[in-house]
């Protein structure tokens, strides 16, 4: 284990003590509009504590995949970046490519998908950088000896910065219950190969009926495991060791690994690598529950958000800050026509539900706050400070 820190310096919380979660609407008047309002939200719950003179200070956001329209407006990244260089810091906005096939599987169509989406220097004061690089193998390996992770693999420019911000969309997810900082940041920061091996306990292997046997994952690979026999490839899983990066390297998307985690395991890994990506550094968490669609920002679409907007968070704790995030949720009316109030029309109005666990009945999260409490990356207990 590290070394026990102070919370501003460390951005790390290894106490039972309540930890302070900074709370207010999106109720705005003539005199402060929502931007001004997260500048005074972040400015009351302590950003200033950290020193960001002359440090790089990587803001980890999810920018949305194209023609999905519930990811954060860009337009909150700027009040982060401009805050971040107001103090003397070197902010740029980040994530890392994803596993499936879409939008942002790699640093080009994912640059692209934000700059359509916004998220571009013009708009929000400071520049994007794919995490783990042009195809997803550009990432650190961060020990942690977790139960499940003993090597995190997060993307590299996640870890060369010097501070690290969430900027989270608090919203449903379709395999972790709810989409909040611990899913921003573990899932998030992950390298393809990082997402896979969250996502997944299995080995790679090839459709036959796209591969076009040009030999790209046979190249990429450091075990020889793919094999290329009657122009086609297949995986020899003796060798293979489950790395992911023939994923990446293949042109036709042939390659793909099956779905064999149990979702506390998918929440266990997520705490784990949340916690590769926070220890040793200092961090900030801010999480705005608005626009609470069912299902990840991932999706090309997006549904009748499940409840109305809530408001926005900040916390030096991102366990905490979930916790409040799902607390503020299920006290929340459902919305009747979304997914969560037809389910709840169909099983029953029952007292004490989830709501998130009511969007999705094979899903859980309190297993993902369970684990990170126990790793010592946060607190559930938390003080609900409304400003």
């Amino acid at each position: 284990m590290w070394q026990q820190m102070p919370q501003a310096e460390k951005g790390m919380v290894i106490t039972m003590e309540k930890a302070n979660v900074y709370f207010t609407t999106f109720k705005a008047t003539a005199h402060e509009n929502l931007l001004q309002k997260l500048h005074r939200l972040m400015k009351t719950a302590g950003f200033e504590k950290i020193d960001f003179t002359d440090k790089y200070a990587a803001i980890k956001i999810h920018f949305g995949e194209y023609g999905n329209l519930a990811f954060l407006r860009p337009n909150y990244a700027r009040v982060v970046a401009d805050y971040v260089k107001e103090l003397g810091g070197k902010p740029f906005l980040t994530d890392c490519n994803t596993l499936y096939v879409g939008s942002r599987k790699n640093a080009l169509d994912h640059l692209e998908t934000a700059y359509i989406n916004g998220f571009s220097p013009y708009q929000t004061g400071c520049h994007v950088i794919i995490g783990d690089g042009l195809k997803g193998t550009d990432e650190a390996l961060v020990p942690i000896d977790g139960e499940y992770v003993k090597e995190a693999k997060i993307g590299q420019a996640v870890m060369d910065a010097d501070v690290f911000i969430s900027l989270t969309h608090f919203k449903g997810h379709e395999a972790a219950g709810f989409g909040g900082t611990l899913k921003n940041i573990g899932m998030g920061c992950g390298s393809r190969a990082g997402k896979m091996e969250q996502h997944y306990e299995g080995k790679p292997s090839v459709d036959p009926s796209v591969c076009i046997g040009c030999g790209a994952c046979d190249r990429i690979c450091a075990h020889a495991a793919p094999i290329i026999e009657n122009g086609k490839a297949h995986i020899d899983h003796e060798k293979c060791v489950g790395c992911g990066r023939c994923l990446a390297a293949c042109p036709k998307d042939a390659i793909t690994a099956d779905l064999s985690n149990s979702v506390k395991v998918l929440n266990c890994k997520m705490a784990e690598y949340s916690l590769a990506v926070c220890k040793d550094r200092p961090c900030f968490h801010v999480s705005l529950i608005c626009d609470v669609s069912p299902n990840c920002d991932c999706h090309s679409e997006n549904d009748i958000p499940i409840i109305p907007n809530v408001g926005m968070l900040a916390s030096f704790d991102p366990v905490a800050l979930d916790q409040a995030c799902a607390d503020l949720c299920n006290q929340m009316t459902p919305v009747e026509s979304s997914v969560l109030g037809e389910n709840l029309k169909k099983h029953g109005n029952k007292e004490g539900h989830d709501h998130f666990h009511m969007t999705h009945p094979d899903t859980e999260w309190k297993s993902c706050i369970a684990h990170a409490v126990k790793l010592g990356l946060g607190t559930d207990q938390y003080e609900l400070v409304q400003i």
